[in-house]
């Protein structure tokens, strides 16, 4: 009776219905039950209230300690060296890009993403049938939906980089989120500028994201905090700029985004230096391992479930199913680039900050994330290390 009922559905409907069944799914994938209590009321407000599509600002109660030191110490030599750095290597959004560069969206010697960044040949066989220039008008939807989610993140990170700066225990350590403020407030302004003036569309935060930043910021503990801004949110995100800069030939994004990487790479060391003897030697061995849990359970939601779901549904919600949807976006080639770049970024840093222990690894190992255990940490990576490398490659399957 459930099934004929089903089917008996408007197809808008049934989808409508599937997200919510999803949100139940993300959930029920945490085994740790102090993980589940934490993320629960973050998970309610962005899964099933939607209080990041409702375009009201959102309100997020925050509440840690702020940490005073009157003795004005130096105390961590190597935030105090990252401290000199981020000053000098300050630079100016509105200046030091060239915002007259004409951005057009369909010259494709210069595309914003290449044309085989999806794999529309296996999109067909989903009933994803697109002309040519509607194949180039989605790749720019995905790509302006990618650009908007980093827009989000920027301004959360801007958030949590205030917060972070109140509560951090290192007096260097202050100093130095300073410059992370300034940072972030740069990476809103141009990324928003970006898609006002260049490619005219703003998308909704992602539902997980917001998850993520609202339990961030409702969270009390300063460690858990870094963890998840410095390490799962900054860490990721450096490595999706580090793909889309690969990617991308329009020269005003890529020379925006080598600016956003040169900044990033500190803000992911910053963490690592932070947290490494915290983690290693001041925290209980029970609360090590509820953070690991944590940031695996964080990575999770990461890895699975940012799916754009806001391009779905302004393309193809009724015409085509969400889960054939999730086929299509999980297996496009741009879309395993930046799943490869940004856990080659993450997975290290946790390893670094001891995170990875032996009983965590076989979760990664059953998710196909150990394969970049034995990477190089953020205090062993510079940016240019990072702009330096080898360009993404992608390839689609056979016809």
């Amino acid at each position: 009776m459930f099934d004929h009922a089903w089917k008996l559905m408007p197809k808008k409907v049934r989808e409508g219905v599937t997200s919510y069944v999803d949100a139940v799914r993300i959930f029920a994938q945490i085994r740790d039950p102090k993980v589940l209590r934490s993320l629960a009321p973050s998970g309610v407000r962005g899964l099933l209230l939607k209080r990041g599509k409702q375009g009201v600002p959102a309100r997020m109660t925050a509440s840690h300690d702020a940490y005073f030191d009157w003795t004005y110490p130096s105390d961590q030599p190597e935030m105090a060296d990252l401290y000199a750095r981020a000053k000098r290597g300050q630079w100016d959004g509105a200046r030091d890009l060239d915002w007259a560069t004409d951005v057009d969206l369909e010259n494709w010697e210069r595309p914003i993403l290449p044309p085989e960044f999806a794999d529309f040949r296996y999109g067909e066989t989903l009933g994803i049938k697109l002309s040519r220039a509607d194949q180039g008008r989605l790749t720019n939807d995905l790509a302006a939906w990618s650009l908007s989610q980093f827009l989000h993140g920027e301004q959360g990170a801007l958030l949590a980089a205030a917060q972070v700066t109140e509560a951090v225990q290192f007096f260097d350590g202050k100093l130095y989120g300073a410059t992370q403020v300034v940072d972030e407030a740069r990476h809103v302004e141009v990324f928003s500028r970006y898609l006002d003036t260049k490619l005219g569309k703003l998308y909704h935060v992602n539902d997980n994201l917001f998850v993520i930043i609202d339990a961030l910021m409702a969270d009390s503990r300063w460690d858990m905090k870094f963890i998840g801004m410095q390490i799962m949110i900054e860490g990721l995100a450096l490595g999706a700029f580090a793909t889309m800069h690969q990617l991308t030939s329009e020269p005003l994004l890529k020379s925006l985004l080598r600016g956003v990487i040169q900044d990033e790479a500190r803000h992911v060391h910053y963490g690592v230096v932070a947290l490494r003897e915290h983690l290693n030697n001041e925290v209980s061995d029970r609360e090590r391992r509820e953070r690991e849990d944590w940031a695996f359970e964080i990575a999770m939601l990461m890895r699975d479930r940012f799916m754009a779901r806001e391009v779905y549904d302004e393309w193809f919600a009724g015409s085509v199913s969400w889960d054939d949807w999730k086929l299509f976006v999980g297996r496009s080639p741009g879309m395993e680039a930046f799943r490869h770049n940004m856990f080659s970024r993450m997975v290290p840093n946790l390893r670094e900050i001891g995170l990875m222990s032996p009983r965590i690894q076989p979760h990664y190992e059953a998710a196909g994330l150990m394969r970049y255990f034995g990477g190089r940490a953020a205090d062993a990576i510079t940016a240019e290390d990072i702009l330096g490398a080898p360009s993404a490659s992608l390839t689609v399957s056979a016809a």
